[in-house]
């Protein structure tokens, strides 16, 4: 539960609303029924039915959005509704609505419900006393509005900066391992709900540390970067590519199974042989294949890809070696190269 409130924002924010909510609006709809003001307390009632179930409806499914949306227009329109109803002691009731509406929706839809919720205020004209207090009140609420709307865009930008640190390998520009995990998730589920094929391969750069070792870390960063943007040329635009750690990565190959997984991995080692050089020569991989099965768990898949790369090492390095048993491919690749092995 902590984990949750720690990492998604919103979720955050329903809830310290749901939570506002029932302590600060269910005493003053027990007093209001106490007091025979039914209208007053079957409004506060209303509200807050509605972010309470708004606040479970986003715990229980996680769509925040949906959820954020009906919680902030509720906030607003509530705010206006009590006001209509107990006159001037309701106008406060609006500026915490209008700053928690810049968290629960985007900046521009929360500056349009601000402005129509202020707007409705002045229309309806009853809650203020005089014009001076209805144009201070104006003021004060776009005064209001204004620093929330600069703070939130604030902290959507530096939310971002942060996420994508968090999952963003910075030598090579590609998701990182804690991406990674997220994203096979993902993938296993989308396989579980549609029958796609899904293709895991881990991929190593042969003698790395050697390479580091005789010329130097900024050469094995070099060899790094290359790897990665040969990968990206030769992939589609939906395959994703992840830095596993050091020099091993993981792609991931959504819709591919059988003889069109061979001609790619057989295209990628070859294109890889070609064009990865360094100072000390011609750069080499070693690839460990496996297609998601039905019903299997993501480290499983994981660790068929794995093995099958460590059987690549072990048995001569440079080539390809697949968990699962693949059709026979008729591979061009010269003569003096290890063919594709099953």
């Amino acid at each position: 539960m902590l984990k949750r409130l720690k990492t998604d924002f919103r979720l955050s924010i329903i809830t310290i609303l749901g939570a506002s909510a029932l302590l600060g609006i269910t005493p003053f709809a027990v007093m209001r029924f106490f007091q025979g003001n039914y209208v007053a307390g079957f409004v506060d009632t209303t509200i807050l039915l509605i972010v309470s179930g708004g606040m479970a409806y986003a715990w229980v499914t996680g769509d925040t959005r949906r959820s954020g949306m009906v919680l902030a227009v509720v906030a607003c329109s509530g705010a206006v509704a009590v006001a209509a109803v107990v006159g001037e002691v309701g106008l406060f009731w609006l500026y915490p609505c209008l700053v928690t509406a810049f968290f629960l929706v985007s900046p521009r839809v929360a500056t349009l419900l601000n402005v129509s919720s202020i707007a409705a205020m002045m229309v309806q004209g009853d809650a203020f006393r005089s014009d001076v207090q209805m144009w201070t009140f104006v003021a004060t609420a776009l005064v209001v509005s204004a620093t929330a709307y600069a703070f939130a865009l604030r902290s959507d930008n530096q939310r971002e900066r942060l996420e994508h640190l968090a999952t963003i390998d910075p030598l090579t520009g590609v998701k990182n391992r804690r991406s990674m995990d997220e994203e096979l998730n993902e993938a296993a589920a989308h396989a579980e709900r549609t029958g796609l094929p899904y293709a895991l391969v881990m991929l190593d750069i042969d003698h790395f540390k050697k390479v580091n070792d005789e010329f130097g870390h900024a050469a094995g960063d070099l060899i790094l970067v290359d790897l990665v943007t040969l990968v990206q040329q030769h992939t589609r635009k939906y395959d994703q590519l992840f830095r596993f750690g050091g020099e091993e990565f993981v792609l991931l190959l959504p819709g591919v199974d059988g003889e069109g997984l061979l001609s790619v991995m057989n295209n990628l080692q070859h294109v890889l042989r070609k064009k990865m050089k360094h100072s000390g020569g011609a750069i080499t991989a070693s690839f460990g294949v496996a297609l998601l099965k039905h019903g299997e768990s993501v480290e499983s898949w994981l660790e068929r890809a794995d093995a099958a790369l460590y059987e690549a090492k072990e048995t001569g390095r440079d080539r390809v070696i697949f968990s699962d048993t693949m059709p026979t491919y008729d591979s061009d690749q010269p003569s003096d190269k290890p063919e594709l092995t099953t």
